[in-house]
């Protein structure tokens, strides 16, 4: 591990941003160009002490997933990212070599802009990449799982308990939105191998998906109302919508309620209440 270069590596990243990037206030008394140390260590969920002994070229080997929440936190494109890694040592995981496990940096920076209600960013297959805290209190966080396993609409049709988190009568809905936006991405990628092999892994695997597969309908989905099951606020009846980047690979997601309703009143609760600890896989 080449400490000193990593080191300088974090520090010119740094220097870069600036905080209204990031959804941080500016002010005069700034001393440094860019963002602060203690500010940096905010957004990847570290402590200041210990991204301060990183910038200082010491402390030990940095995980993949500090890496991981540091390239998100200075916004760092693909080849950085990469970078960052090689300098730290580590192997690039299997995630991060996926052409959309880097989160774009026009969605990272909206989604840092949303923080009164909950939002998520994820990928064309409905994997989970980067949840803001009201996301991770409404729906849980994602399942450490790679693959296929990764993507909530595959779990949807080979995993009983990725539904607990809507109601029963809703997922007959579910199934045929997550199936007829499968159909249309699919179309869009092409001959693509991941998708292809989804699909004919739920073929074999779910007789549900096989059947609305073979009804062809085809539809991205754009907006949705939902009713998502919290284990304490009960259920929660929101508007779900989607911004997609421009290569259509990656959506910015957030949650939202009518002013006056229950669910806009259930949703400020949420900041109360906090993360619990979810026992189904994260919706999408």
């Amino acid at each position: 591990m080449n400490h000193a270069a990593l080191a300088a590596f974090l520090k010119s990243r740094r220097d870069r941003i600036r905080p209204s990037d990031v959804g941080l206030p500016t002010g005069p008394r700034r001393r440094v160009p860019g963002l602060r140390r203690e500010e940096v260590a905010h957004l990847a969920g570290l402590s200041a002490d210990y991204y301060t002994e990183l910038e200082r070229g010491r402390g030990a080997q940095p995980s993949a997933q500090v890496l991981a929440a540091l390239a998100r936190a200075l916004r760092l494109n693909g080849d950085e990212r990469d970078h960052l890694f090689h300098l730290a040592d580590r192997p690039l995981p299997p995630v991060a070599r996926s052409t959309t496990a880097h989160v774009q940096p026009g969605l990272l920076g909206l989604l840092d802009q949303l923080t009164t209600t909950p939002a998520q960013i994820i990928t064309d297959l409905h994997e989970t990449l980067v949840q803001n805290p009201l996301a991770v209190a409404l729906v849980g966080p994602p399942p450490a799982a790679h693959g296929p396993e990764a993507s909530f609409v595959h779990r949807w049709f080979t995993d009983p308990a990725a539904r607990s988190l809507y109601p029963a009568e809703d997922h007959p809905h579910h199934s045929r939105v997550f199936v007829a936006d499968l159909q249309a991405v699919a179309a869009r990628r092409g001959s693509d191998r991941e998708v292809t092999r989804m699909v004919a892994g739920l073929r074999r695997r779910s007789e549900e998906f096989a059947a609305l597969w073979d009804t062809h309908d085809v539809a991205l989905r754009r907006t949705d109302h939902k009713r998502v099951v919290h284990p304490v606020l009960g259920v929660i009846e929101l508007d779900c919508h989607s911004l997609f980047s421009e290569d259509g690979r990656q959506r910015l997601l957030w949650f939202s309620a009518p002013p006056g309703t229950e669910g806009a009143a259930q949703l400020r609760l949420l900041s109360v209440i906090g993360t619990q600890d979810m026992t189904a896989s994260t919706p999408s």
